[in-house]
């Protein structure tokens, strides 16, 4: 399962969270978020990462010419839109973008929504499930129903996100099977300051869910 860490904007951190398991790192490029990187925040905390680390960039209705440049100029692998990009936008930013993965976060707060999530799996690589508030695109520490997405089974990989921490992770793992979890404030002191004890609990219990699983099939 893929572990993503979002909210990064410390060099130091961003190795430091590497090594302890993570296979995604995401790098804030909305200027509104506590969480804003800029592009040489990003070159400075990407430079010693291993190559197998995904590095996706968060963009929220930005044009395709400055996530273009920012991808550029920062070596990302990957984007993430956040904002309300229309099917038409990301087909154009894949076609722009062709070797770049492309994740779509929708805010789930119904079933239609997760109606509209299905309608992108033509259109993106994977999507990502965060809940939704009506001011803040993510990052807010606020969990989804997780019973509402145990028969969630799109076409295409996809992440859960929201308020998922070291305390609440095996439970939302149970009720729920995603491709991959990306974790922001769960794991902070305080927006965009990781707490790397918090990270190291995390994949502690992501690995007793692993080991337990294993056991199982013995």
């Amino acid at each position: 399962m893929r572990v993503k860490i979002c909210g990064i904007t410390q060099p130091q951190q961003s190795t430091a969270i590497a090594s302890l398991g993570a296979t995604a790192l995401g790098f804030i490029c909305v200027r509104t978020s506590p969480r804003y990187v800029t592009t040489a925040q990003i070159q400075a905390a990407v430079a010693q990462l291993p190559k197998a680390v995904d590095k996706i960039g968060v963009f929220a209705n930005s044009s395709i010419l400055t996530i273009s440049q920012t991808v550029i100029d920062s070596g990302l692998t990957g984007i993430q839109l956040h904002g309300d990009e229309s099917l038409d936008f990301c087909y154009q930013l894949h076609q722009s973008l062709p070797k770049i993965e492309i994740i779509k976060a929708l805010r789930i707060r119904s079933s239609e929504d997760l109606n509209t999530a299905i309608t992108y799996t033509s259109y993106v690589d994977t999507l990502l499930l965060d809940a939704y508030h009506p001011q803040q695109l993510g990052g807010t520490g606020k969990t989804l129903d997780w019973k509402t997405l145990k028969d969630f089974h799109p076409s295409c990989p996809w992440f859960l996100a929201g308020g998922l921490t070291p305390d609440n992770i095996l439970v939302a793992l149970n009720q729920v099977s995603p491709d991959g979890i990306d974790v922001s404030s769960g794991v902070e002191c305080t927006p965009g300051d990781k707490d790397l004890d918090k990270v190291g609990q995390l994949f502690a219990r992501l690995r007793s869910l692993k080991d337990a699983g294993e056991q199982g099939r013995d």
